[in-house]
C-alpha cells in the first residue's frame, strides 16, 4: 500500500475536521509500514491516582487507527469507527505522553482494520492494545 497522505498534510486535516483536539496529538512517525502517534498527557487526561485515563487512550486508539486509515485512503472526514475493541494491560507511567503504535492490517474499500499498541513515552511494555474497524464512506 501506498500513502496518499503525508504527516504534516494529515496534521492540518487534523486541525481543520476536529479542532477540538488542536494540539492534544502528534504524529512522531508515518510511513507505508506503521504510524506513531502521541497523546500529550496533561491534567485534563488524568484520572484518581494521577494515571491516564482508559478514555484518553482510547482517543488516542482511536485517532491513531483514523489517521493510519487516513494516510492510505486520502482525507475522508466522514470515515466512522464501527468496532473498537481495547484491553488495559498495565497502568500508563505518571506524567508521560502516550504513545500508540498502528498498524492497518486489512484495507478494503468499505472497512479499515487497525491494530493499535500503546505504551508510556520510554517503557517497552505496552499499556493497552486495541483493534479497530473503520467504514470508509463511498467516493
Amino acid at each position: 500500500m501506498e500513502l496518499k497522505v503525508g504527516r504534516e498534510e494529515m496534521m492540518a486535516f487534523l486541525g481543520e475536521v476536529f479542532p477540538q483536539v488542536e494540539g492534544m496529538f502528534a504524529i512522531d512517525h508515518l510511513d507505508e509500514e506503521r504510524l506513531i502517534m502521541r497523546l500529550h498527557s496533561d491534567d485534563r487526561h488524568l484520572r484518581p491516582g494521577g494515571t491516564v485515563s482508559g478514555p484518553a487512550m482510547f482517543s488516542l486508539a482511536d485517532v491513531a487507527a483514523y489517521v493510519a486509515t487516513m494516510a492510505f485512503v486520502g482525507k475522508q472526514a466522514l470515515a466512522v469507527t464501527t468496532h473498537c475493541s481495547i484491553d488495559f494491560m498495565r497502568k500508563p507511567v505518571a506524567g508521560r505522553d502516550v504513545l500508540a503504535h498502528a498498524k492497518v492490517l486489512k484495507l478494503g474499500k468499505a472497512l479499515s482494520v487497525t491494530d493499535v499498541l500503546l505504551y508510556s513515552e520510554g517503557s517497552d511494555k505496552p499499556v493497552a492494545h486495541a483493534s479497530l474497524t473503520y467504514s470508509i464512506p463511498p467516493k
